[in-house]
């Protein structure tokens, strides 16, 4: 499903989108693209579902992993996401749409990416710490995955420095 928010343009930033991502992942990702002079699409993969059919824009139909569970609002871009990346870019000047996609993230965002000749694809970070970031980065981290099985640029964007814990010099903790 697309949803326009002004024209389209040749090149544009692909933006893999979640529930609850920080507001600055989007707003960076708008930065990208007006930069570039290009629009930025709003991608959200779900990976209950997989693809049946697709278009030149990119857009999916999919259908339910599990036919037994099928819901038929998995189709729909969420409408909370939605709503959210709506206000976070109401004052943006970039042209920008929304697009569900099914399948596996990285796969789907790579895919897109190739189907749009995109400029670049950015992602956010999971939530950060000290302990397992690395860890964490390597062994599930979506850019990590893009970054291996394709040749566009990645931006992972990290969560802001304010939400990584400090470690105390001399105490334990």
């Amino acid at each position: 499903m697309a949803e326009p928010h002004g024209g389209r343009s040749a090149h544009p930033v692909i933006l893999g989108v979640t529930p609850g991502q920080p507001q600055h992942v989007v707003l960076q990702a708008a930065v990208f693209a007006s930069r570039f002079g290009t629009e930025l699409v709003c991608a959200y993969v779900n990976p209950a579902r997989y693809p049946t059919d697709e278009s030149d824009d990119g857009s999916v139909e999919s259908a339910s992993i599990d036919p037994d569970f099928a819901d038929e609002h998995e189709t729909a871009f969420d409408e909370a996401l939605a709503v959210s990346l709506r206000h976070t870019l109401a004052d943006s000047d970039v042209s920008w749409r929304l697009l569900a996609l099914a399948g596996d993230v990285a796969g789907a965002l790579g895919h897109l990416a190739e189907t749009l000749d995109a400029a670049m694809i950015v992602v956010g970070t999971h939530d950060r710490s000290l302990g397992g970031s690395l860890h964490g980065f390597f062994s599930r981290s979506v850019g990590a995955q893009l970054a291996h099985r394709q040749p566009r640029p990645v931006v992972v964007v990290p969560a802001p420095v304010s939400a990584i814990p400090r470690h105390r010099e001399g105490t334990d903790s």
